[in-house]
């Protein structure tokens, strides 16, 4: 799977979680520590307005005030869609993937961004499936694609403060990628 179609692949599988939130969810617990349903939707569309700050040339502390001024929008579903056809647009652009962008976590280029980016809307759709009673299960290809950036950290994948505790270590090497994929991030399926 090409990486721009993997993107798009990730946003439609969290946009159909999303959809499927009913108004008494909003507040139910997710499997990302102390968050809600309403913070993992306003991080993932913060993370996207983020992104696409970045692609247009944003500082560091202009990227991490965007991540920290993201409010609960009255419409979640208009706003992600809003903020996801935005970084779509931008990672589209000739250079993006090039480009080195000053994200709080460090400098990279567009093409690490948008993995980061596809492993967001993949894994926080996973998150809010399970925190909804959804369907938790994730594309092949897209966990494939996802898997693909996230093993090469998995000696310091704990240690990021992005993925929890990471690995349990108690998933063996033989078991479903999604069930690897999940459980290397902090996920505990």
């Amino acid at each position: 799977m090409e990486p721009i179609s993997a993107l798009g692949v990730a946003r439609s599988e969290f946009d159909r979680r999303l959809r499927a939130v009913g108004p008494g969810d909003w507040d139910r617990p997710t499997p990302c520590g102390d968050w809600t349903v309403r913070d993992l939707v306003v991080h993932v569309i913060a993370a996207a307005r983020m992104a696409t700050a970045l692609l247009d040339g944003c500082s560091t502390d202009e990227a991490a005030k965007i991540l920290a001024a993201e409010a609960a929008p009255d419409d979640a579903i208009a706003t992600f869609a809003e903020v996801a056809d935005a970084q779509a647009h931008a990672f589209a652009q000739d250079g993006a993937l090039e480009l080195v962008v000053h994200h709080p976590r460090g400098e990279f280029p567009g093409m690490v961004l948008l993995g980061f980016r596809t492993g967001d809307f993949a894994l926080h759709a996973w998150d809010l499936a399970r925190a909804i009673g959804a369907d938790e299960t994730l594309p092949e290809d897209l966990v494939t694609q996802v898997w693909s950036g996230i093993e090469p950290m998995l000696p310091i994948i704990g240690t990021l403060g992005a993925f929890g505790e990471g690995p349990s270590g108690t998933v063996p090497e033989d078991a479903p990628l999604q069930t690897r994929l999940l459980d290397a991030t902090g996920r505990r399926p």
